[in-house]
């Protein structure tokens, strides 16, 4: 399992008082997004789903301009912050499908993209997934999505097929990718590997 203890970001369990944050980031994340309802769907109803969100829990990390205001406003209202810190900089989930764990989503706020949040989040799921049985994990994503593809091959997903006009916005197609079975030795020893190379580099 992963220490966060140390870590400049933490991963926890997506909580239905997280949606608003969430929207936020899915907003500025995708052309086609999902409604708040479908999230609070997905937390209330879908015992296959698995929600996480990212925050920053160093408290000298730079804050945006946008979370300064949020949390301006939570203070003034006297509200508290979501998980017990502010703000939410990203978010993940994914089902799972008998053996397959299926990535349904994964964002991070535009301010707080290449800090290693979406490594994190995809680390984190991987290894939720293997606490559910999962023997691989597979998603899809935009054939124009360059540096998402980029991640999910530096974590051992693999192009294995594709799906003509997947996406309603554009009509856009969408590669299907998955990893090997991520019990194997070779995909847990590279697994290994990029988590210490991760959690050295966002160690405080």
């Amino acid at each position: 399992m992963i220490d966060y203890s140390n870590l400049v970001f933490r991963v926890a369990p997506m909580r239905v008082q997280d949606v608003d944050a969430v929207m936020q980031i899915e907003l500025a994340a995708f052309s086609a997004p999902w409604s708040a309802r479908a999230y609070q769907y997905e937390l209330h109803h879908n015992a296959s789903a698995h929600y996480f969100v990212a925050f920053a829990q160093n408290d000298d990390a730079p804050m945006t301009r946008l979370a300064f205001w949020q949390r301006w406003i939570k203070m003034m209202r006297g509200q508290t912050e979501a998980n017990g810190a502010e703000p939410i900089i990203g978010y993940a989930g994914f089902w799972m499908m008998t053996d397959e764990a299926h990535i349904s989503t994964i964002a991070s706020h535009p301010d707080w993209r290449r800090r290693g949040v979406g490594e994190l989040l995809m680390l984190a799921m991987i290894e939720a997934a293997a606490e559910h049985n999962a023997r691989v994990l597979t998603l899809e994503v935009r054939v124009s999505n360059q540096d998402a593809q980029a991640l999910y091959r530096k974590h051992g997903f693999n192009v294995v097929g594709e799906r003509k006009r997947y996406y309603s916005d554009n009509q856009e197609d969408a590669l299907i990718m998955t990893t090997p079975p991520i019990t194997m030795a070779e995909y847990q020893r590279d697994l290994q590997n990029l988590k210490s190379a991760l959690l050295a580099r966002l160690s405080r």
